[in-house]
Formats: structure tokens, sequence, C-alpha cells
């Protein structure tokens, strides 16, 4: 049993070293262009390099292998190989510079090149992630664990000195509390003057309170 288990521990292990050695491999291929673009747009090349190491498997995928798609791109493809709903690519490099294009032909991202610089990574994956970019709500949080875990801001060509700006934290949405109005009966009332009095019908005060005739007694108690 311990000889099993030693066995299952060796092979998760070596499971993990050579995924992350993939990753590695796949980055000294493709940091070169994430910079090139970087320069030319002013998009980090450590978010570039995250989405498509997240999004393509670190080019492991069938979609970027067949397809060239290393960004999760939808459409049309004319590959025989693989039947699939993403589109297709000549190169590798046209995808990432598809990247870019998509970004910018779109209003969700399009502010992003006005109110970040190339230098700050974790507004632009939020930014991103705030416009659509993936259905998953740990999207975000995945393509940051990516570019931590393999340092991709070091690709960024930060200056000397630089200190990340603080990212405010999204704002959490209060609950309206609904507020429960009552209202003692008197005498002489009548659901009819109750409604009225307070913008409500006969029947909702009747619902509300399981009321089965329009009979009041003073001093019972409605719920509004």
């Amino acid at each position: 049993m311990k000889k099993i288990t030693f066995l299952v521990l060796a092979l998760l292990i070596f499971n993990l070293v050579k995924a992350q050695s993939v990753t590695e491999d796949y980055i000294l291929e493709n940091a070169p262009k994430a910079q090139e673009l970087m320069r030319m747009h002013l998009v980090p090349a450590s978010v570039i390099l995250g989405i498509a190491i997240h999004e393509s498997g670190a080019g492991t995928s069938k979609v970027a292998r067949y397809l060239n798609n290393h960004f999760g791109f939808k459409g049309k493809n004319s590959s025989t190989e693989i039947r699939s709903s993403y589109r297709d690519f000549p190169t590798v490099d046209s995808s990432y510079n598809h990247f870019i294009v998509f970004l910018k032909s779109r209003a969700h991202y399009n502010s992003l090149f006005d109110k970040y610089d190339q230098y700050d990574f974790k507004s632009w994956v939020k930014g991103i992630q705030r416009g659509g970019y993936a259905g998953s709500r740990k999207w975000g949080s995945q393509v940051m664990a990516i570019i931590n875990k393999y340092q991709l801001w070091s690709y960024d060509e930060r200056p000397d000195g630089y200190e990340e700006p603080i990212v405010e934290a999204e704002p959490v949405k209060s609950v309206k509390k609904i507020s429960l109005k009552t209202y003692t009966v008197k005498s002489g009332d009548n659901l009819s003057i109750i409604a009225k009095k307070y913008k409500t019908s006969v029947k909702s005060i009747m619902t509300k309170n399981n009321l089965k005739s329009n009979a009041l007694k003073p001093g019972q108690k409605l719920k509004l």
C-alpha cells in the first residue's frame, strides 16, 4: 500500500514539474512577441502572456495546437483536423495581434488604454474581467495567479523604484432593506380607506395578511 502511495505521489510531482517546464518554455518562446505588443500598445506583457497561458494551456490545448488560437476567440475555422467553435489563425503571432485588436475594438476594453499604463497589470486584469472577457468569476484570480507564479511582471520593463498603484477593491453593493410597514386598525376603518391612504390595494393587503373577508377589528395589526 505504501509503495502504491509513493508511486502516485511521484507521478503527481512528475506531472507538476513537467507542466511547469512546459509553461516556462512557452513563456521564453512567446515573451518577445508579448513585449513587442506592449511597447506598441502599452498593454502589459505580463497580462498578454498570462491570458494566453490560461486560455491555451501554455500552448498545449487542441485549439492552440491545431488552430493557433491562444486567447479563446470564438468563430469559424477551416480546420480539417478538429471540429471546434473556435476560430483559426494562420500563425501564433497573428493570434497575439488579434488579442490587441479585439481589446481596442470593444468599448468595454478600449477605455483601459487611457486609464492604465504598461506596468499596472493588476488593473488591466481586473478591467478585462469586468468587460466580460470570460464567464467564470475566477478567471481574473486565475490569470493573476499565473502572472505571480511565473513572475511575468518581470517582462513589463518596469523602471527602477517603480511602486505598484493600490488597486481599489470592487465596491460591495449594499442590499436595500425592505421596511415592513404595519398599521393598527382604528374604529371606522375599512380596507378601502387604508389602501387609499397607503397607496396600495385592497387585494394586496388581504394577500399579505391572509384575510378571507373585508371585516376588520379595532386594534388589529395589518402588514402593508
